[in-house]
């Protein structure tokens, strides 16, 4: 649906928005990015390259841009332009094509020594720049589970992706199934 790259980087900012309390259930709401073990396991498992100075203070920065990178999954498509273009503009990004780690030509829009969250910042704008011109925001989407708030990419080929990685789908399928036999159906 999307270029490789864009695809990585909606997955990589939806599971750094998802560390933010509130999102996991039963977990009475832990933040999941608060030392600097968890934002190096973060970086690493979502492919984010560059500069990483492992400080308090970048940990700081990257924790601060969580909310404001959730709002691409809250806001209308004209707020979410607005805010893409926010992104950008704070910056300044300016576009340039790269090839590392075997991944082909793609572009990086800030350069590798620049902060982690102004990276992240801007990676994640220009993957929104993909997704509003293809006109799949609708592809960005907040858990269906009621006790739930995690954010969801859906690359799924026909949409139909509801839950998160959570678990919350084998938890809705286990208690739709177990209604379904309480009524006999």
């Amino acid at each position: 649906m999307f270029t490789h790259d864009t695809e990585v980087v909606l997955v990589g900012t939806a599971a750094l928005v998802n560390t933010m309390p509130g999102s996991v259930p039963g977990d009475d709401d832990p933040d999941r990015l608060t030392t600097l073990d968890e934002l190096g396991e973060l970086v690493s498992g979502q492919g984010w390259t560059g500069r990483i100075d492992g400080s308090a203070d970048e940990l700081a920065e990257v924790r601060g841009l969580r909310p404001r990178l959730r709002e691409l999954w809250e806001r209308d498509e004209a707020g979410v332009v607005a805010l893409v273009n926010e992104l950008l503009a704070q910056a300044p990004a300016v576009p340039q094509l790269v090839e590392h780690d075997d991944s082909g030509w793609h572009i990086h829009a800030t350069p590798a020594e620049a902060p982690l969250a102004q990276r992240m910042a801007v990676e994640a704008a220009m993957a929104l720049v993909d997704v509003v011109r293809a006109g799949r925001l609708d592809r960005l989407r907040v858990c269906d589970a009621d006790d739930c708030d995690d954010v969801v990419v859906d690359l799924s080929r026909n949409g139909s992706r509801r839950f998160c990685e959570g678990g919350c789908a084998a938890r809705a399928h286990t208690a739709a199934y177990r209604a379904r036999r309480a009524s006999g159906s």
